[in-house]
């Protein structure tokens, strides 16, 4: 059946995605409010909670938003399909997709997580086998995996791009209405020391299930949170507290502009 060559296997977890994205550079922050998204991505910190979100664009189909980093907090990625339907999720830390651990461009190709219709996940480190994940946690640009792979294009970004189903046949989602996973690879032919990373943090257990999954080719949304220290969101004038100080924005980022069994791979000095 010529259909069954686009269908891929999904490996799973929850849901998570990563798509491409043209999130523009912004010189100076500009209190907005957070858009309705028909899913939401945040960050929870194991000891804070969630991170607060500073938005920098009221665009559903492109949100942006700076978040804090903290020295060393192990964090996790929570995602609510507010949805009716079932939706796979790209996701890119640093630029890395934290399935694959290679480095990411948000599109429909490549590794993602599947949320059905109304369902939450949450993602708390890059996956490294079919049960286990290694934590995220925030640390210096030098100890974080994706500086590790030499690749600090995005670095400080948590990405998402989110892609809708394409129709299937009845029978099969009558088969995987339940099921939620991750889906499998299609077959295919210097940051500045003061700035945030993830580290490739410790193993927790994290079990999967496989199901398949046809994404649209476009995105239904995009979402970039870009998480700095407080000293430079200070500078940026992000923080309520310190909006009075001269904005910096000289970084470079591809995401944010001014294999290992297809699962990541350890950082190549541990």
């Amino acid at each position: 059946m010529k259909r069954s060559r686009f269908l891929t296997t999904l490996l799973a977890i929850g849901g998570m995605v990563a798509c491409e994205s043209d999130f523009a550079n912004s010189s100076a922050y500009s209190v907005t409010a957070p858009p309705y998204l028909p899913v939401t991505l945040s960050v929870e910190s194991d000891n804070q909670g969630g991170v607060p979100e500073f938005p920098l664009s009221s665009d559903p189909l492109q949100y942006r938003a700076y978040i804090q980093a903290m020295p060393n907090e192990r964090y996790r990625l929570r995602v609510v399909n507010n949805s009716e339907q079932r939706v796979g999720l790209v996701l890119a830390v640093d630029g890395r997709n934290i399935i694959t651990g290679k480095k990411s461009h948000l599109k429909p190709n490549e590794r993602m997580y599947i949320l059905n219709p109304h369902e939450s996940a949450d993602y708390e480190g890059w996956r490294t086998g079919s049960n286990q994940t290694n934590r995220f946690y925030f640390t210096q640009v030098a100890n974080s995996y994706a500086a590790a792979w030499g690749d600090t294009s995005a670095m400080g970004i948590i990405a998402m791009a989110v892609y809708p189903e394409r129709p299937r046949p009845e029978i099969l989602q009558q088969e995987s209405h339940k099921s939620r996973g991750i889906r499998g690879s299609e077959p295919s032919a210097d940051a500045a020391a003061s700035m945030p990373g993830t580290g490739f943090g410790e193993i927790t257990y994290s079990p999967t299930t496989t199901v398949s999954f046809e994404p649209h080719s476009d995105a239904l949304e995009k979402v970039a949170l870009k998480y700095e220290w407080k000293e430079t969101l200070c500078q940026k004038k992000v923080l309520p507290e310190c909006r009075g100080v001269e904005s910096d924005e000289n970084t470079t980022n591809r995401l944010w502009k001014n294999d290992h069994e297809g699962f990541a791979a350890p950082p190549p000095r541990r």
